[in-house]
């Protein structure tokens, strides 16, 4: 992806924070920073940029660093325990290489992070993801000058620190996938009616894409969702929607659920499953 992609699509992100339910894949958005892209594929020699913009009113620093995540059954990203690291994993960190590590940005400014890749001699084919984290370093706070009366107690300031993650995955050889929708359904939860189902994938890499539900004769989707993945570690995982009790009523019923691929992978159709939801 070109610097003038990325930049027009933080344009697109931009207008999209405020009225978007779901943030689109150009850009992610937490806090003051904005990252784009939030996915970075790399399957040659041939490096490439990650584009971050400072949306806030005054000067942030931030750092960046890799870290290593395992998807779980139900589609969460979990630390690893350094004790528990692979072989594989390890060589993921070594053949990711980036610059610089820490950016400060003055308000809408961007500042493009260079990351390239080596695979050592003797690497075997399949995919390898770390995931590069830009976490905001918080101020330093002036103290507070001395007025002279005696206090009592201990003052306690909290300092949010917010950061946004996006994986890297290496790919190297010819790798393939397949997915596959199953037991879909309305199910009650402590926070509202969800649409979950399973989604099972095969292969030797990862399946990334969106979601559309349709119900037939109605043109428009009833639900559509970026940036479903299934990484290579996990058979499959569970994905679920909480939606509203007007969103979950008008989803029971015949509908078709789609995973598809990104429009700058094809657009096309990943796996496809027609139900009832009851």
């Amino acid at each position: 992806m070109t610097f003038s992609a990325i930049r027009r699509g933080f344009l697109l992100a931009a207008s999209c924070i405020s009225t978007c339910a779901v943030t689109p894949a150009a850009a992610q958005a937490i806090g003051d920073l904005l990252v784009a892209p939030t996915r970075v594929v790399l399957d040659g020699a041939r490096g490439t940029e990650v584009i971050l913009n400072n949306i806030g009113t005054g000067p942030a620093t931030y750092r960046i660093s890799l870290e290593l995540r395992r998807m779980t059954a139900d589609g969460k990203l979990e630390d690893i325990d350094p004790a528990q690291i692979n072989d594989r994993e390890n060589a993921t960190l070594n053949m990711i290489s980036y610059a610089p590590r820490r950016v400060v940005l003055a308000p809408n400014q961007p500042q493009a992070i260079r990351i390239g890749v080596r695979a050592p001699e003797g690497l075997p084919d399949g995919e390898y993801r770390a995931h590069m984290l830009f976490r905001a370093i918080p101020a330093a706070r002036a103290v507070a000058p001395a007025t002279g009366e005696p206090t009592s107690g201990v003052s306690i300031a909290l300092t949010p620190i917010y950061g946004v993650t996006i994986p890297i995955i290496v790919r190297k050889g010819s790798l393939s996938a397949n997915a596959a929708l199953s037991d879909a359904k309305i199910e009650p939860g402590e926070q509202g009616p969800a649409l979950s189902f399973a989604l099972a994938r095969t292969g030797n890499r990862s399946t990334y894409g969106s979601i559309r539900v349709t119900k037939p004769g109605i043109e428009k989707p009833l639900l559509e969702a970026r940036g479903i993945a299934v990484y290579a570690e996990t058979s499959s995982r569970r994905v679920i929607f909480p939606v509203d009790e007007a969103l979950a009523s008008a989803l029971k019923g015949p509908v078709k659920i789609q995973y598809l691929n990104d429009i700058d992978a094809g657009g096309g159709e990943i796996a496809a499953l027609q139900t009832v939801l009851r």
